[in-house]
């Protein structure tokens, strides 16, 4: 069993990278990536934990990117983390995540919203890219709601008045930059409009262009005609197909091995890439 897509406390997951490695072995998997929003912070306790938990790692990344507002992810895997262009930029999405966050903060206590920046940074854990769920968590925390998923229905929704848009690449250009950066580009739920709205396919076609390796079509947030789609957009363009859960430990109902990835397209992958990053195995 292969995941690509998961999330650890490097970003927005609730269990360290080590953790998650050990949970993908409970979880039965032989393969898992860990894919931090804009950071390879996890990279390196991940990769220590490969011998003793028996399952391989690909080392990769997930790059939030914006198409004139609509939002897009991109799963880079085996790049060059020292590549300087995209080092460059990914410190900016986080810089950007950083004042994001600190404005939301404001709106809410502004309004009477018991929080602050300091327990948000507190729930995130040190060196952690802030995101929403941060929030989420500290709202938890201090009883103002029960769950992650009720802080994003309401307080910490796309159209909220406490919500605050933050600097993301264009997918196109962050496709062109995981190429230059040896890493092999897919493209995140693609079409997951319960998420908000999503990106036509002749965005999908110019990053196809550009060098986009595949479409993530099996995610838990894509229903079966969502995913038919993908496939179908995925045949057209000569793209990759993977299948991902998306795990986030406790901060989302998503299991390991939910949705998973071929091993011939696992290979695929491994074959297009030229950093010198190689998956590391048991």
């Amino acid at each position: 069993m292969i995941d690509l897509h998961t999330h650890s406390t490097a970003s927005d997951g609730t269990e360290p990278p080590a953790e998650v490695v050990a949970s993908a072995a409970r979880a039965g998997l032989s393969v898992l990536a860990l894919t931090d929003h804009d950071t390879y912070a996890g990279w390196k306790p991940a990769a220590a934990a490969v011998p003793e938990c028996g399952v391989a790692l690909v080392r990769g990344v997930e790059i939030s990117c914006s198409h004139e507002g609509t939002s897009v992810h991109v799963l880079a895997y085996l790049l060059d983390p020292h590549h300087p262009p995209l080092v460059r930029e990914l410190a900016r999405s986080r810089e950007s995540r950083e004042h994001r966050i600190e404005a939301m903060v404001d709106r809410m206590a502004a309004d009477g919203i018991p929080i602050t920046l300091e327990e948000v940074r507190a729930v995130a854990g040190p060196g952690a890219t802030l995101g929403r769920p941060h929030i989420a968590d500290a709202l938890v925390a201090r009883g103002v709601v029960a769950t992650r998923d009720e802080a994003f229905a309401d307080i910490l929704r796309g159209g909220s008045p406490y919500y605050v848009s933050h600097y993301a690449p264009d997918p196109v250009r962050a496709v062109e930059l995981v190429r230059e950066a040896g890493g092999v580009p897919v493209m995140a739920h693609p079409f997951a409009a319960a998420r908000g709205r999503v990106v036509g396919d002749d965005v999908v076609e110019e990053m196809a262009s550009a060098g986009l390796a595949g479409l993530e079509a099996h995610h838990p947030d894509h229903d079966s005609a969502q995913r038919a789609h993908a496939v179908d957009l995925a045949g057209r363009l000569g793209l990759l197909v993977t299948g991902s859960s998306d795990y986030h430990g406790t901060g989302k109902a998503n299991r390991l091995g939910q949705e998973t990835t071929s091993a011939a397209v696992l290979e695929e992958i491994e074959s297009q890439a030229s950093s010198g990053v190689e998956v590391v195995r048991p």
